[in-house]
């Protein structure tokens, strides 16, 4: 579990990734990337998606690469053949003559979208290893300005996009600068958890929390909730609206620590259909000091607030 400080843009698994978003990742381990770009790409082709992936020419083959990401079904390469998906190299897509032209690459990704509107597919998904930048010899701050030229891409919600940035290759200034111009920053792994600190002691908890991230996931919690100085009631916030799976323990810990508040105190607990169904199967309603507003995960795909579809006290 890492808890995150003063991030810029929101911490999401890529499960919780909607049309028109652009974001970032931070690279650190292959295999966990790998299992976060076959969630990426899996996803896409299910919904019927043109899905792009332009991997670095150090990293898998093209064989290895489907394979890989495939895992037996024989849908990758089905969807290599139809023309659905799309492999290519960093290299070919933004350094097609040697050199990088920010304007040439608006244009060719705006063209790209059109040819796959032009083709029938509902919306254009694409993961792109950004390690050409720094190899190219091209500047930390030409980078964030060609990221940031990206926005008008994204208006119409068609396009949705994942660049990865590895930490060696980049190094941890242009990294963490990525951050600044991607309004959602993706988690390098499945399975694991995210802990953000919100105004007021509040916490924003992504991820899964599970047997793996069960730990991580109680200790969060009782933070969240521990007593607070001073007299008169107390009101705690936790937004779970990025959780994309909670076991039976995991909301068992959650209903447990709020139902030892003080009775004057109150839980506001922000989560989507899924916890929500896990919370109410566990007696949720029987625990007074929860208010517990249940969102639907299209509602939180622009910014971080939660529209409200149900409370339950």
């Amino acid at each position: 579990m890492t808890q995150h400080h003063g991030t810029t843009g929101r911490i999401i698994p890529v499960e919780r990734l909607q049309p028109g978003d652009h974001s970032c990742m931070d690279v650190t381990d292959r295999a966990s990337r790998w299992q976060v770009l076959t969630a990426f790409t899996r996803t896409g082709l299910a919904r019927g998606e043109k899905v792009m992936l332009l991997l670095d020419p150090s990293d898998l083959n093209d064989e290895d690469a489907v394979a890989c990401l495939d895992g037996g079904t024989g849908h990758m390469e089905a969807a290599l053949k139809s023309g659905q998906f799309v492999l290519d190299r960093n290299t070919s897509a933004y350094l097609p003559d040697g050199r990088f032209s920010k304007e040439r690459q608006v244009r060719d990704f705006a063209a790209e979208a059109e040819r796959a509107r032009e083709a029938g597919y509902p919306r254009l998904r694409g993961a792109g290893d950004m390690g050409w930048a720094p190899r190219a010899g091209v500047a930390d701050d030409e980078v964030i300005d060609y990221e940031a030229s990206l926005a008008e891409l994204f208006a119409d919600g068609y396009l949705t996009a994942l660049c990865c940035y590895d930490r060696q290759q980049c190094g941890d200034p242009l990294v963490a600068a990525t951050r600044t111009v991607h309004p959602l920053q993706v988690m390098e792994c499945l399975g694991g958890l995210e802990v953000t600190r919100a105004p007021g002691g509040g916490r924003r908890i992504a991820g899964s929390a599970e047997l793996g991230s069960r730990e991580e996931f109680t200790r969060a919690l009782r933070e969240a909730l521990g007593p607070r100085p001073g007299r008169g009631s107390s009101r705690y916030e936790l937004d779970l609206t990025d959780l994309v799976y909670m076991e039976a323990h995991c909301a068992w810990q959650l209903l447990d620590l709020v139902a030892g508040l003080p009775r004057k105190d109150t839980a506001v607990v922000r989560c989507g259909p899924m916890p929500a169904t896990a919370l109410r199967g566990l007696g949720s309603a029987d625990v007074p000091q929860l208010e517990l507003h249940v969102a639907d995960p299209q509602d939180t795909q622009d910014t971080g607030d939660t529209a409200e579809a149900e409370d339950v006290a």
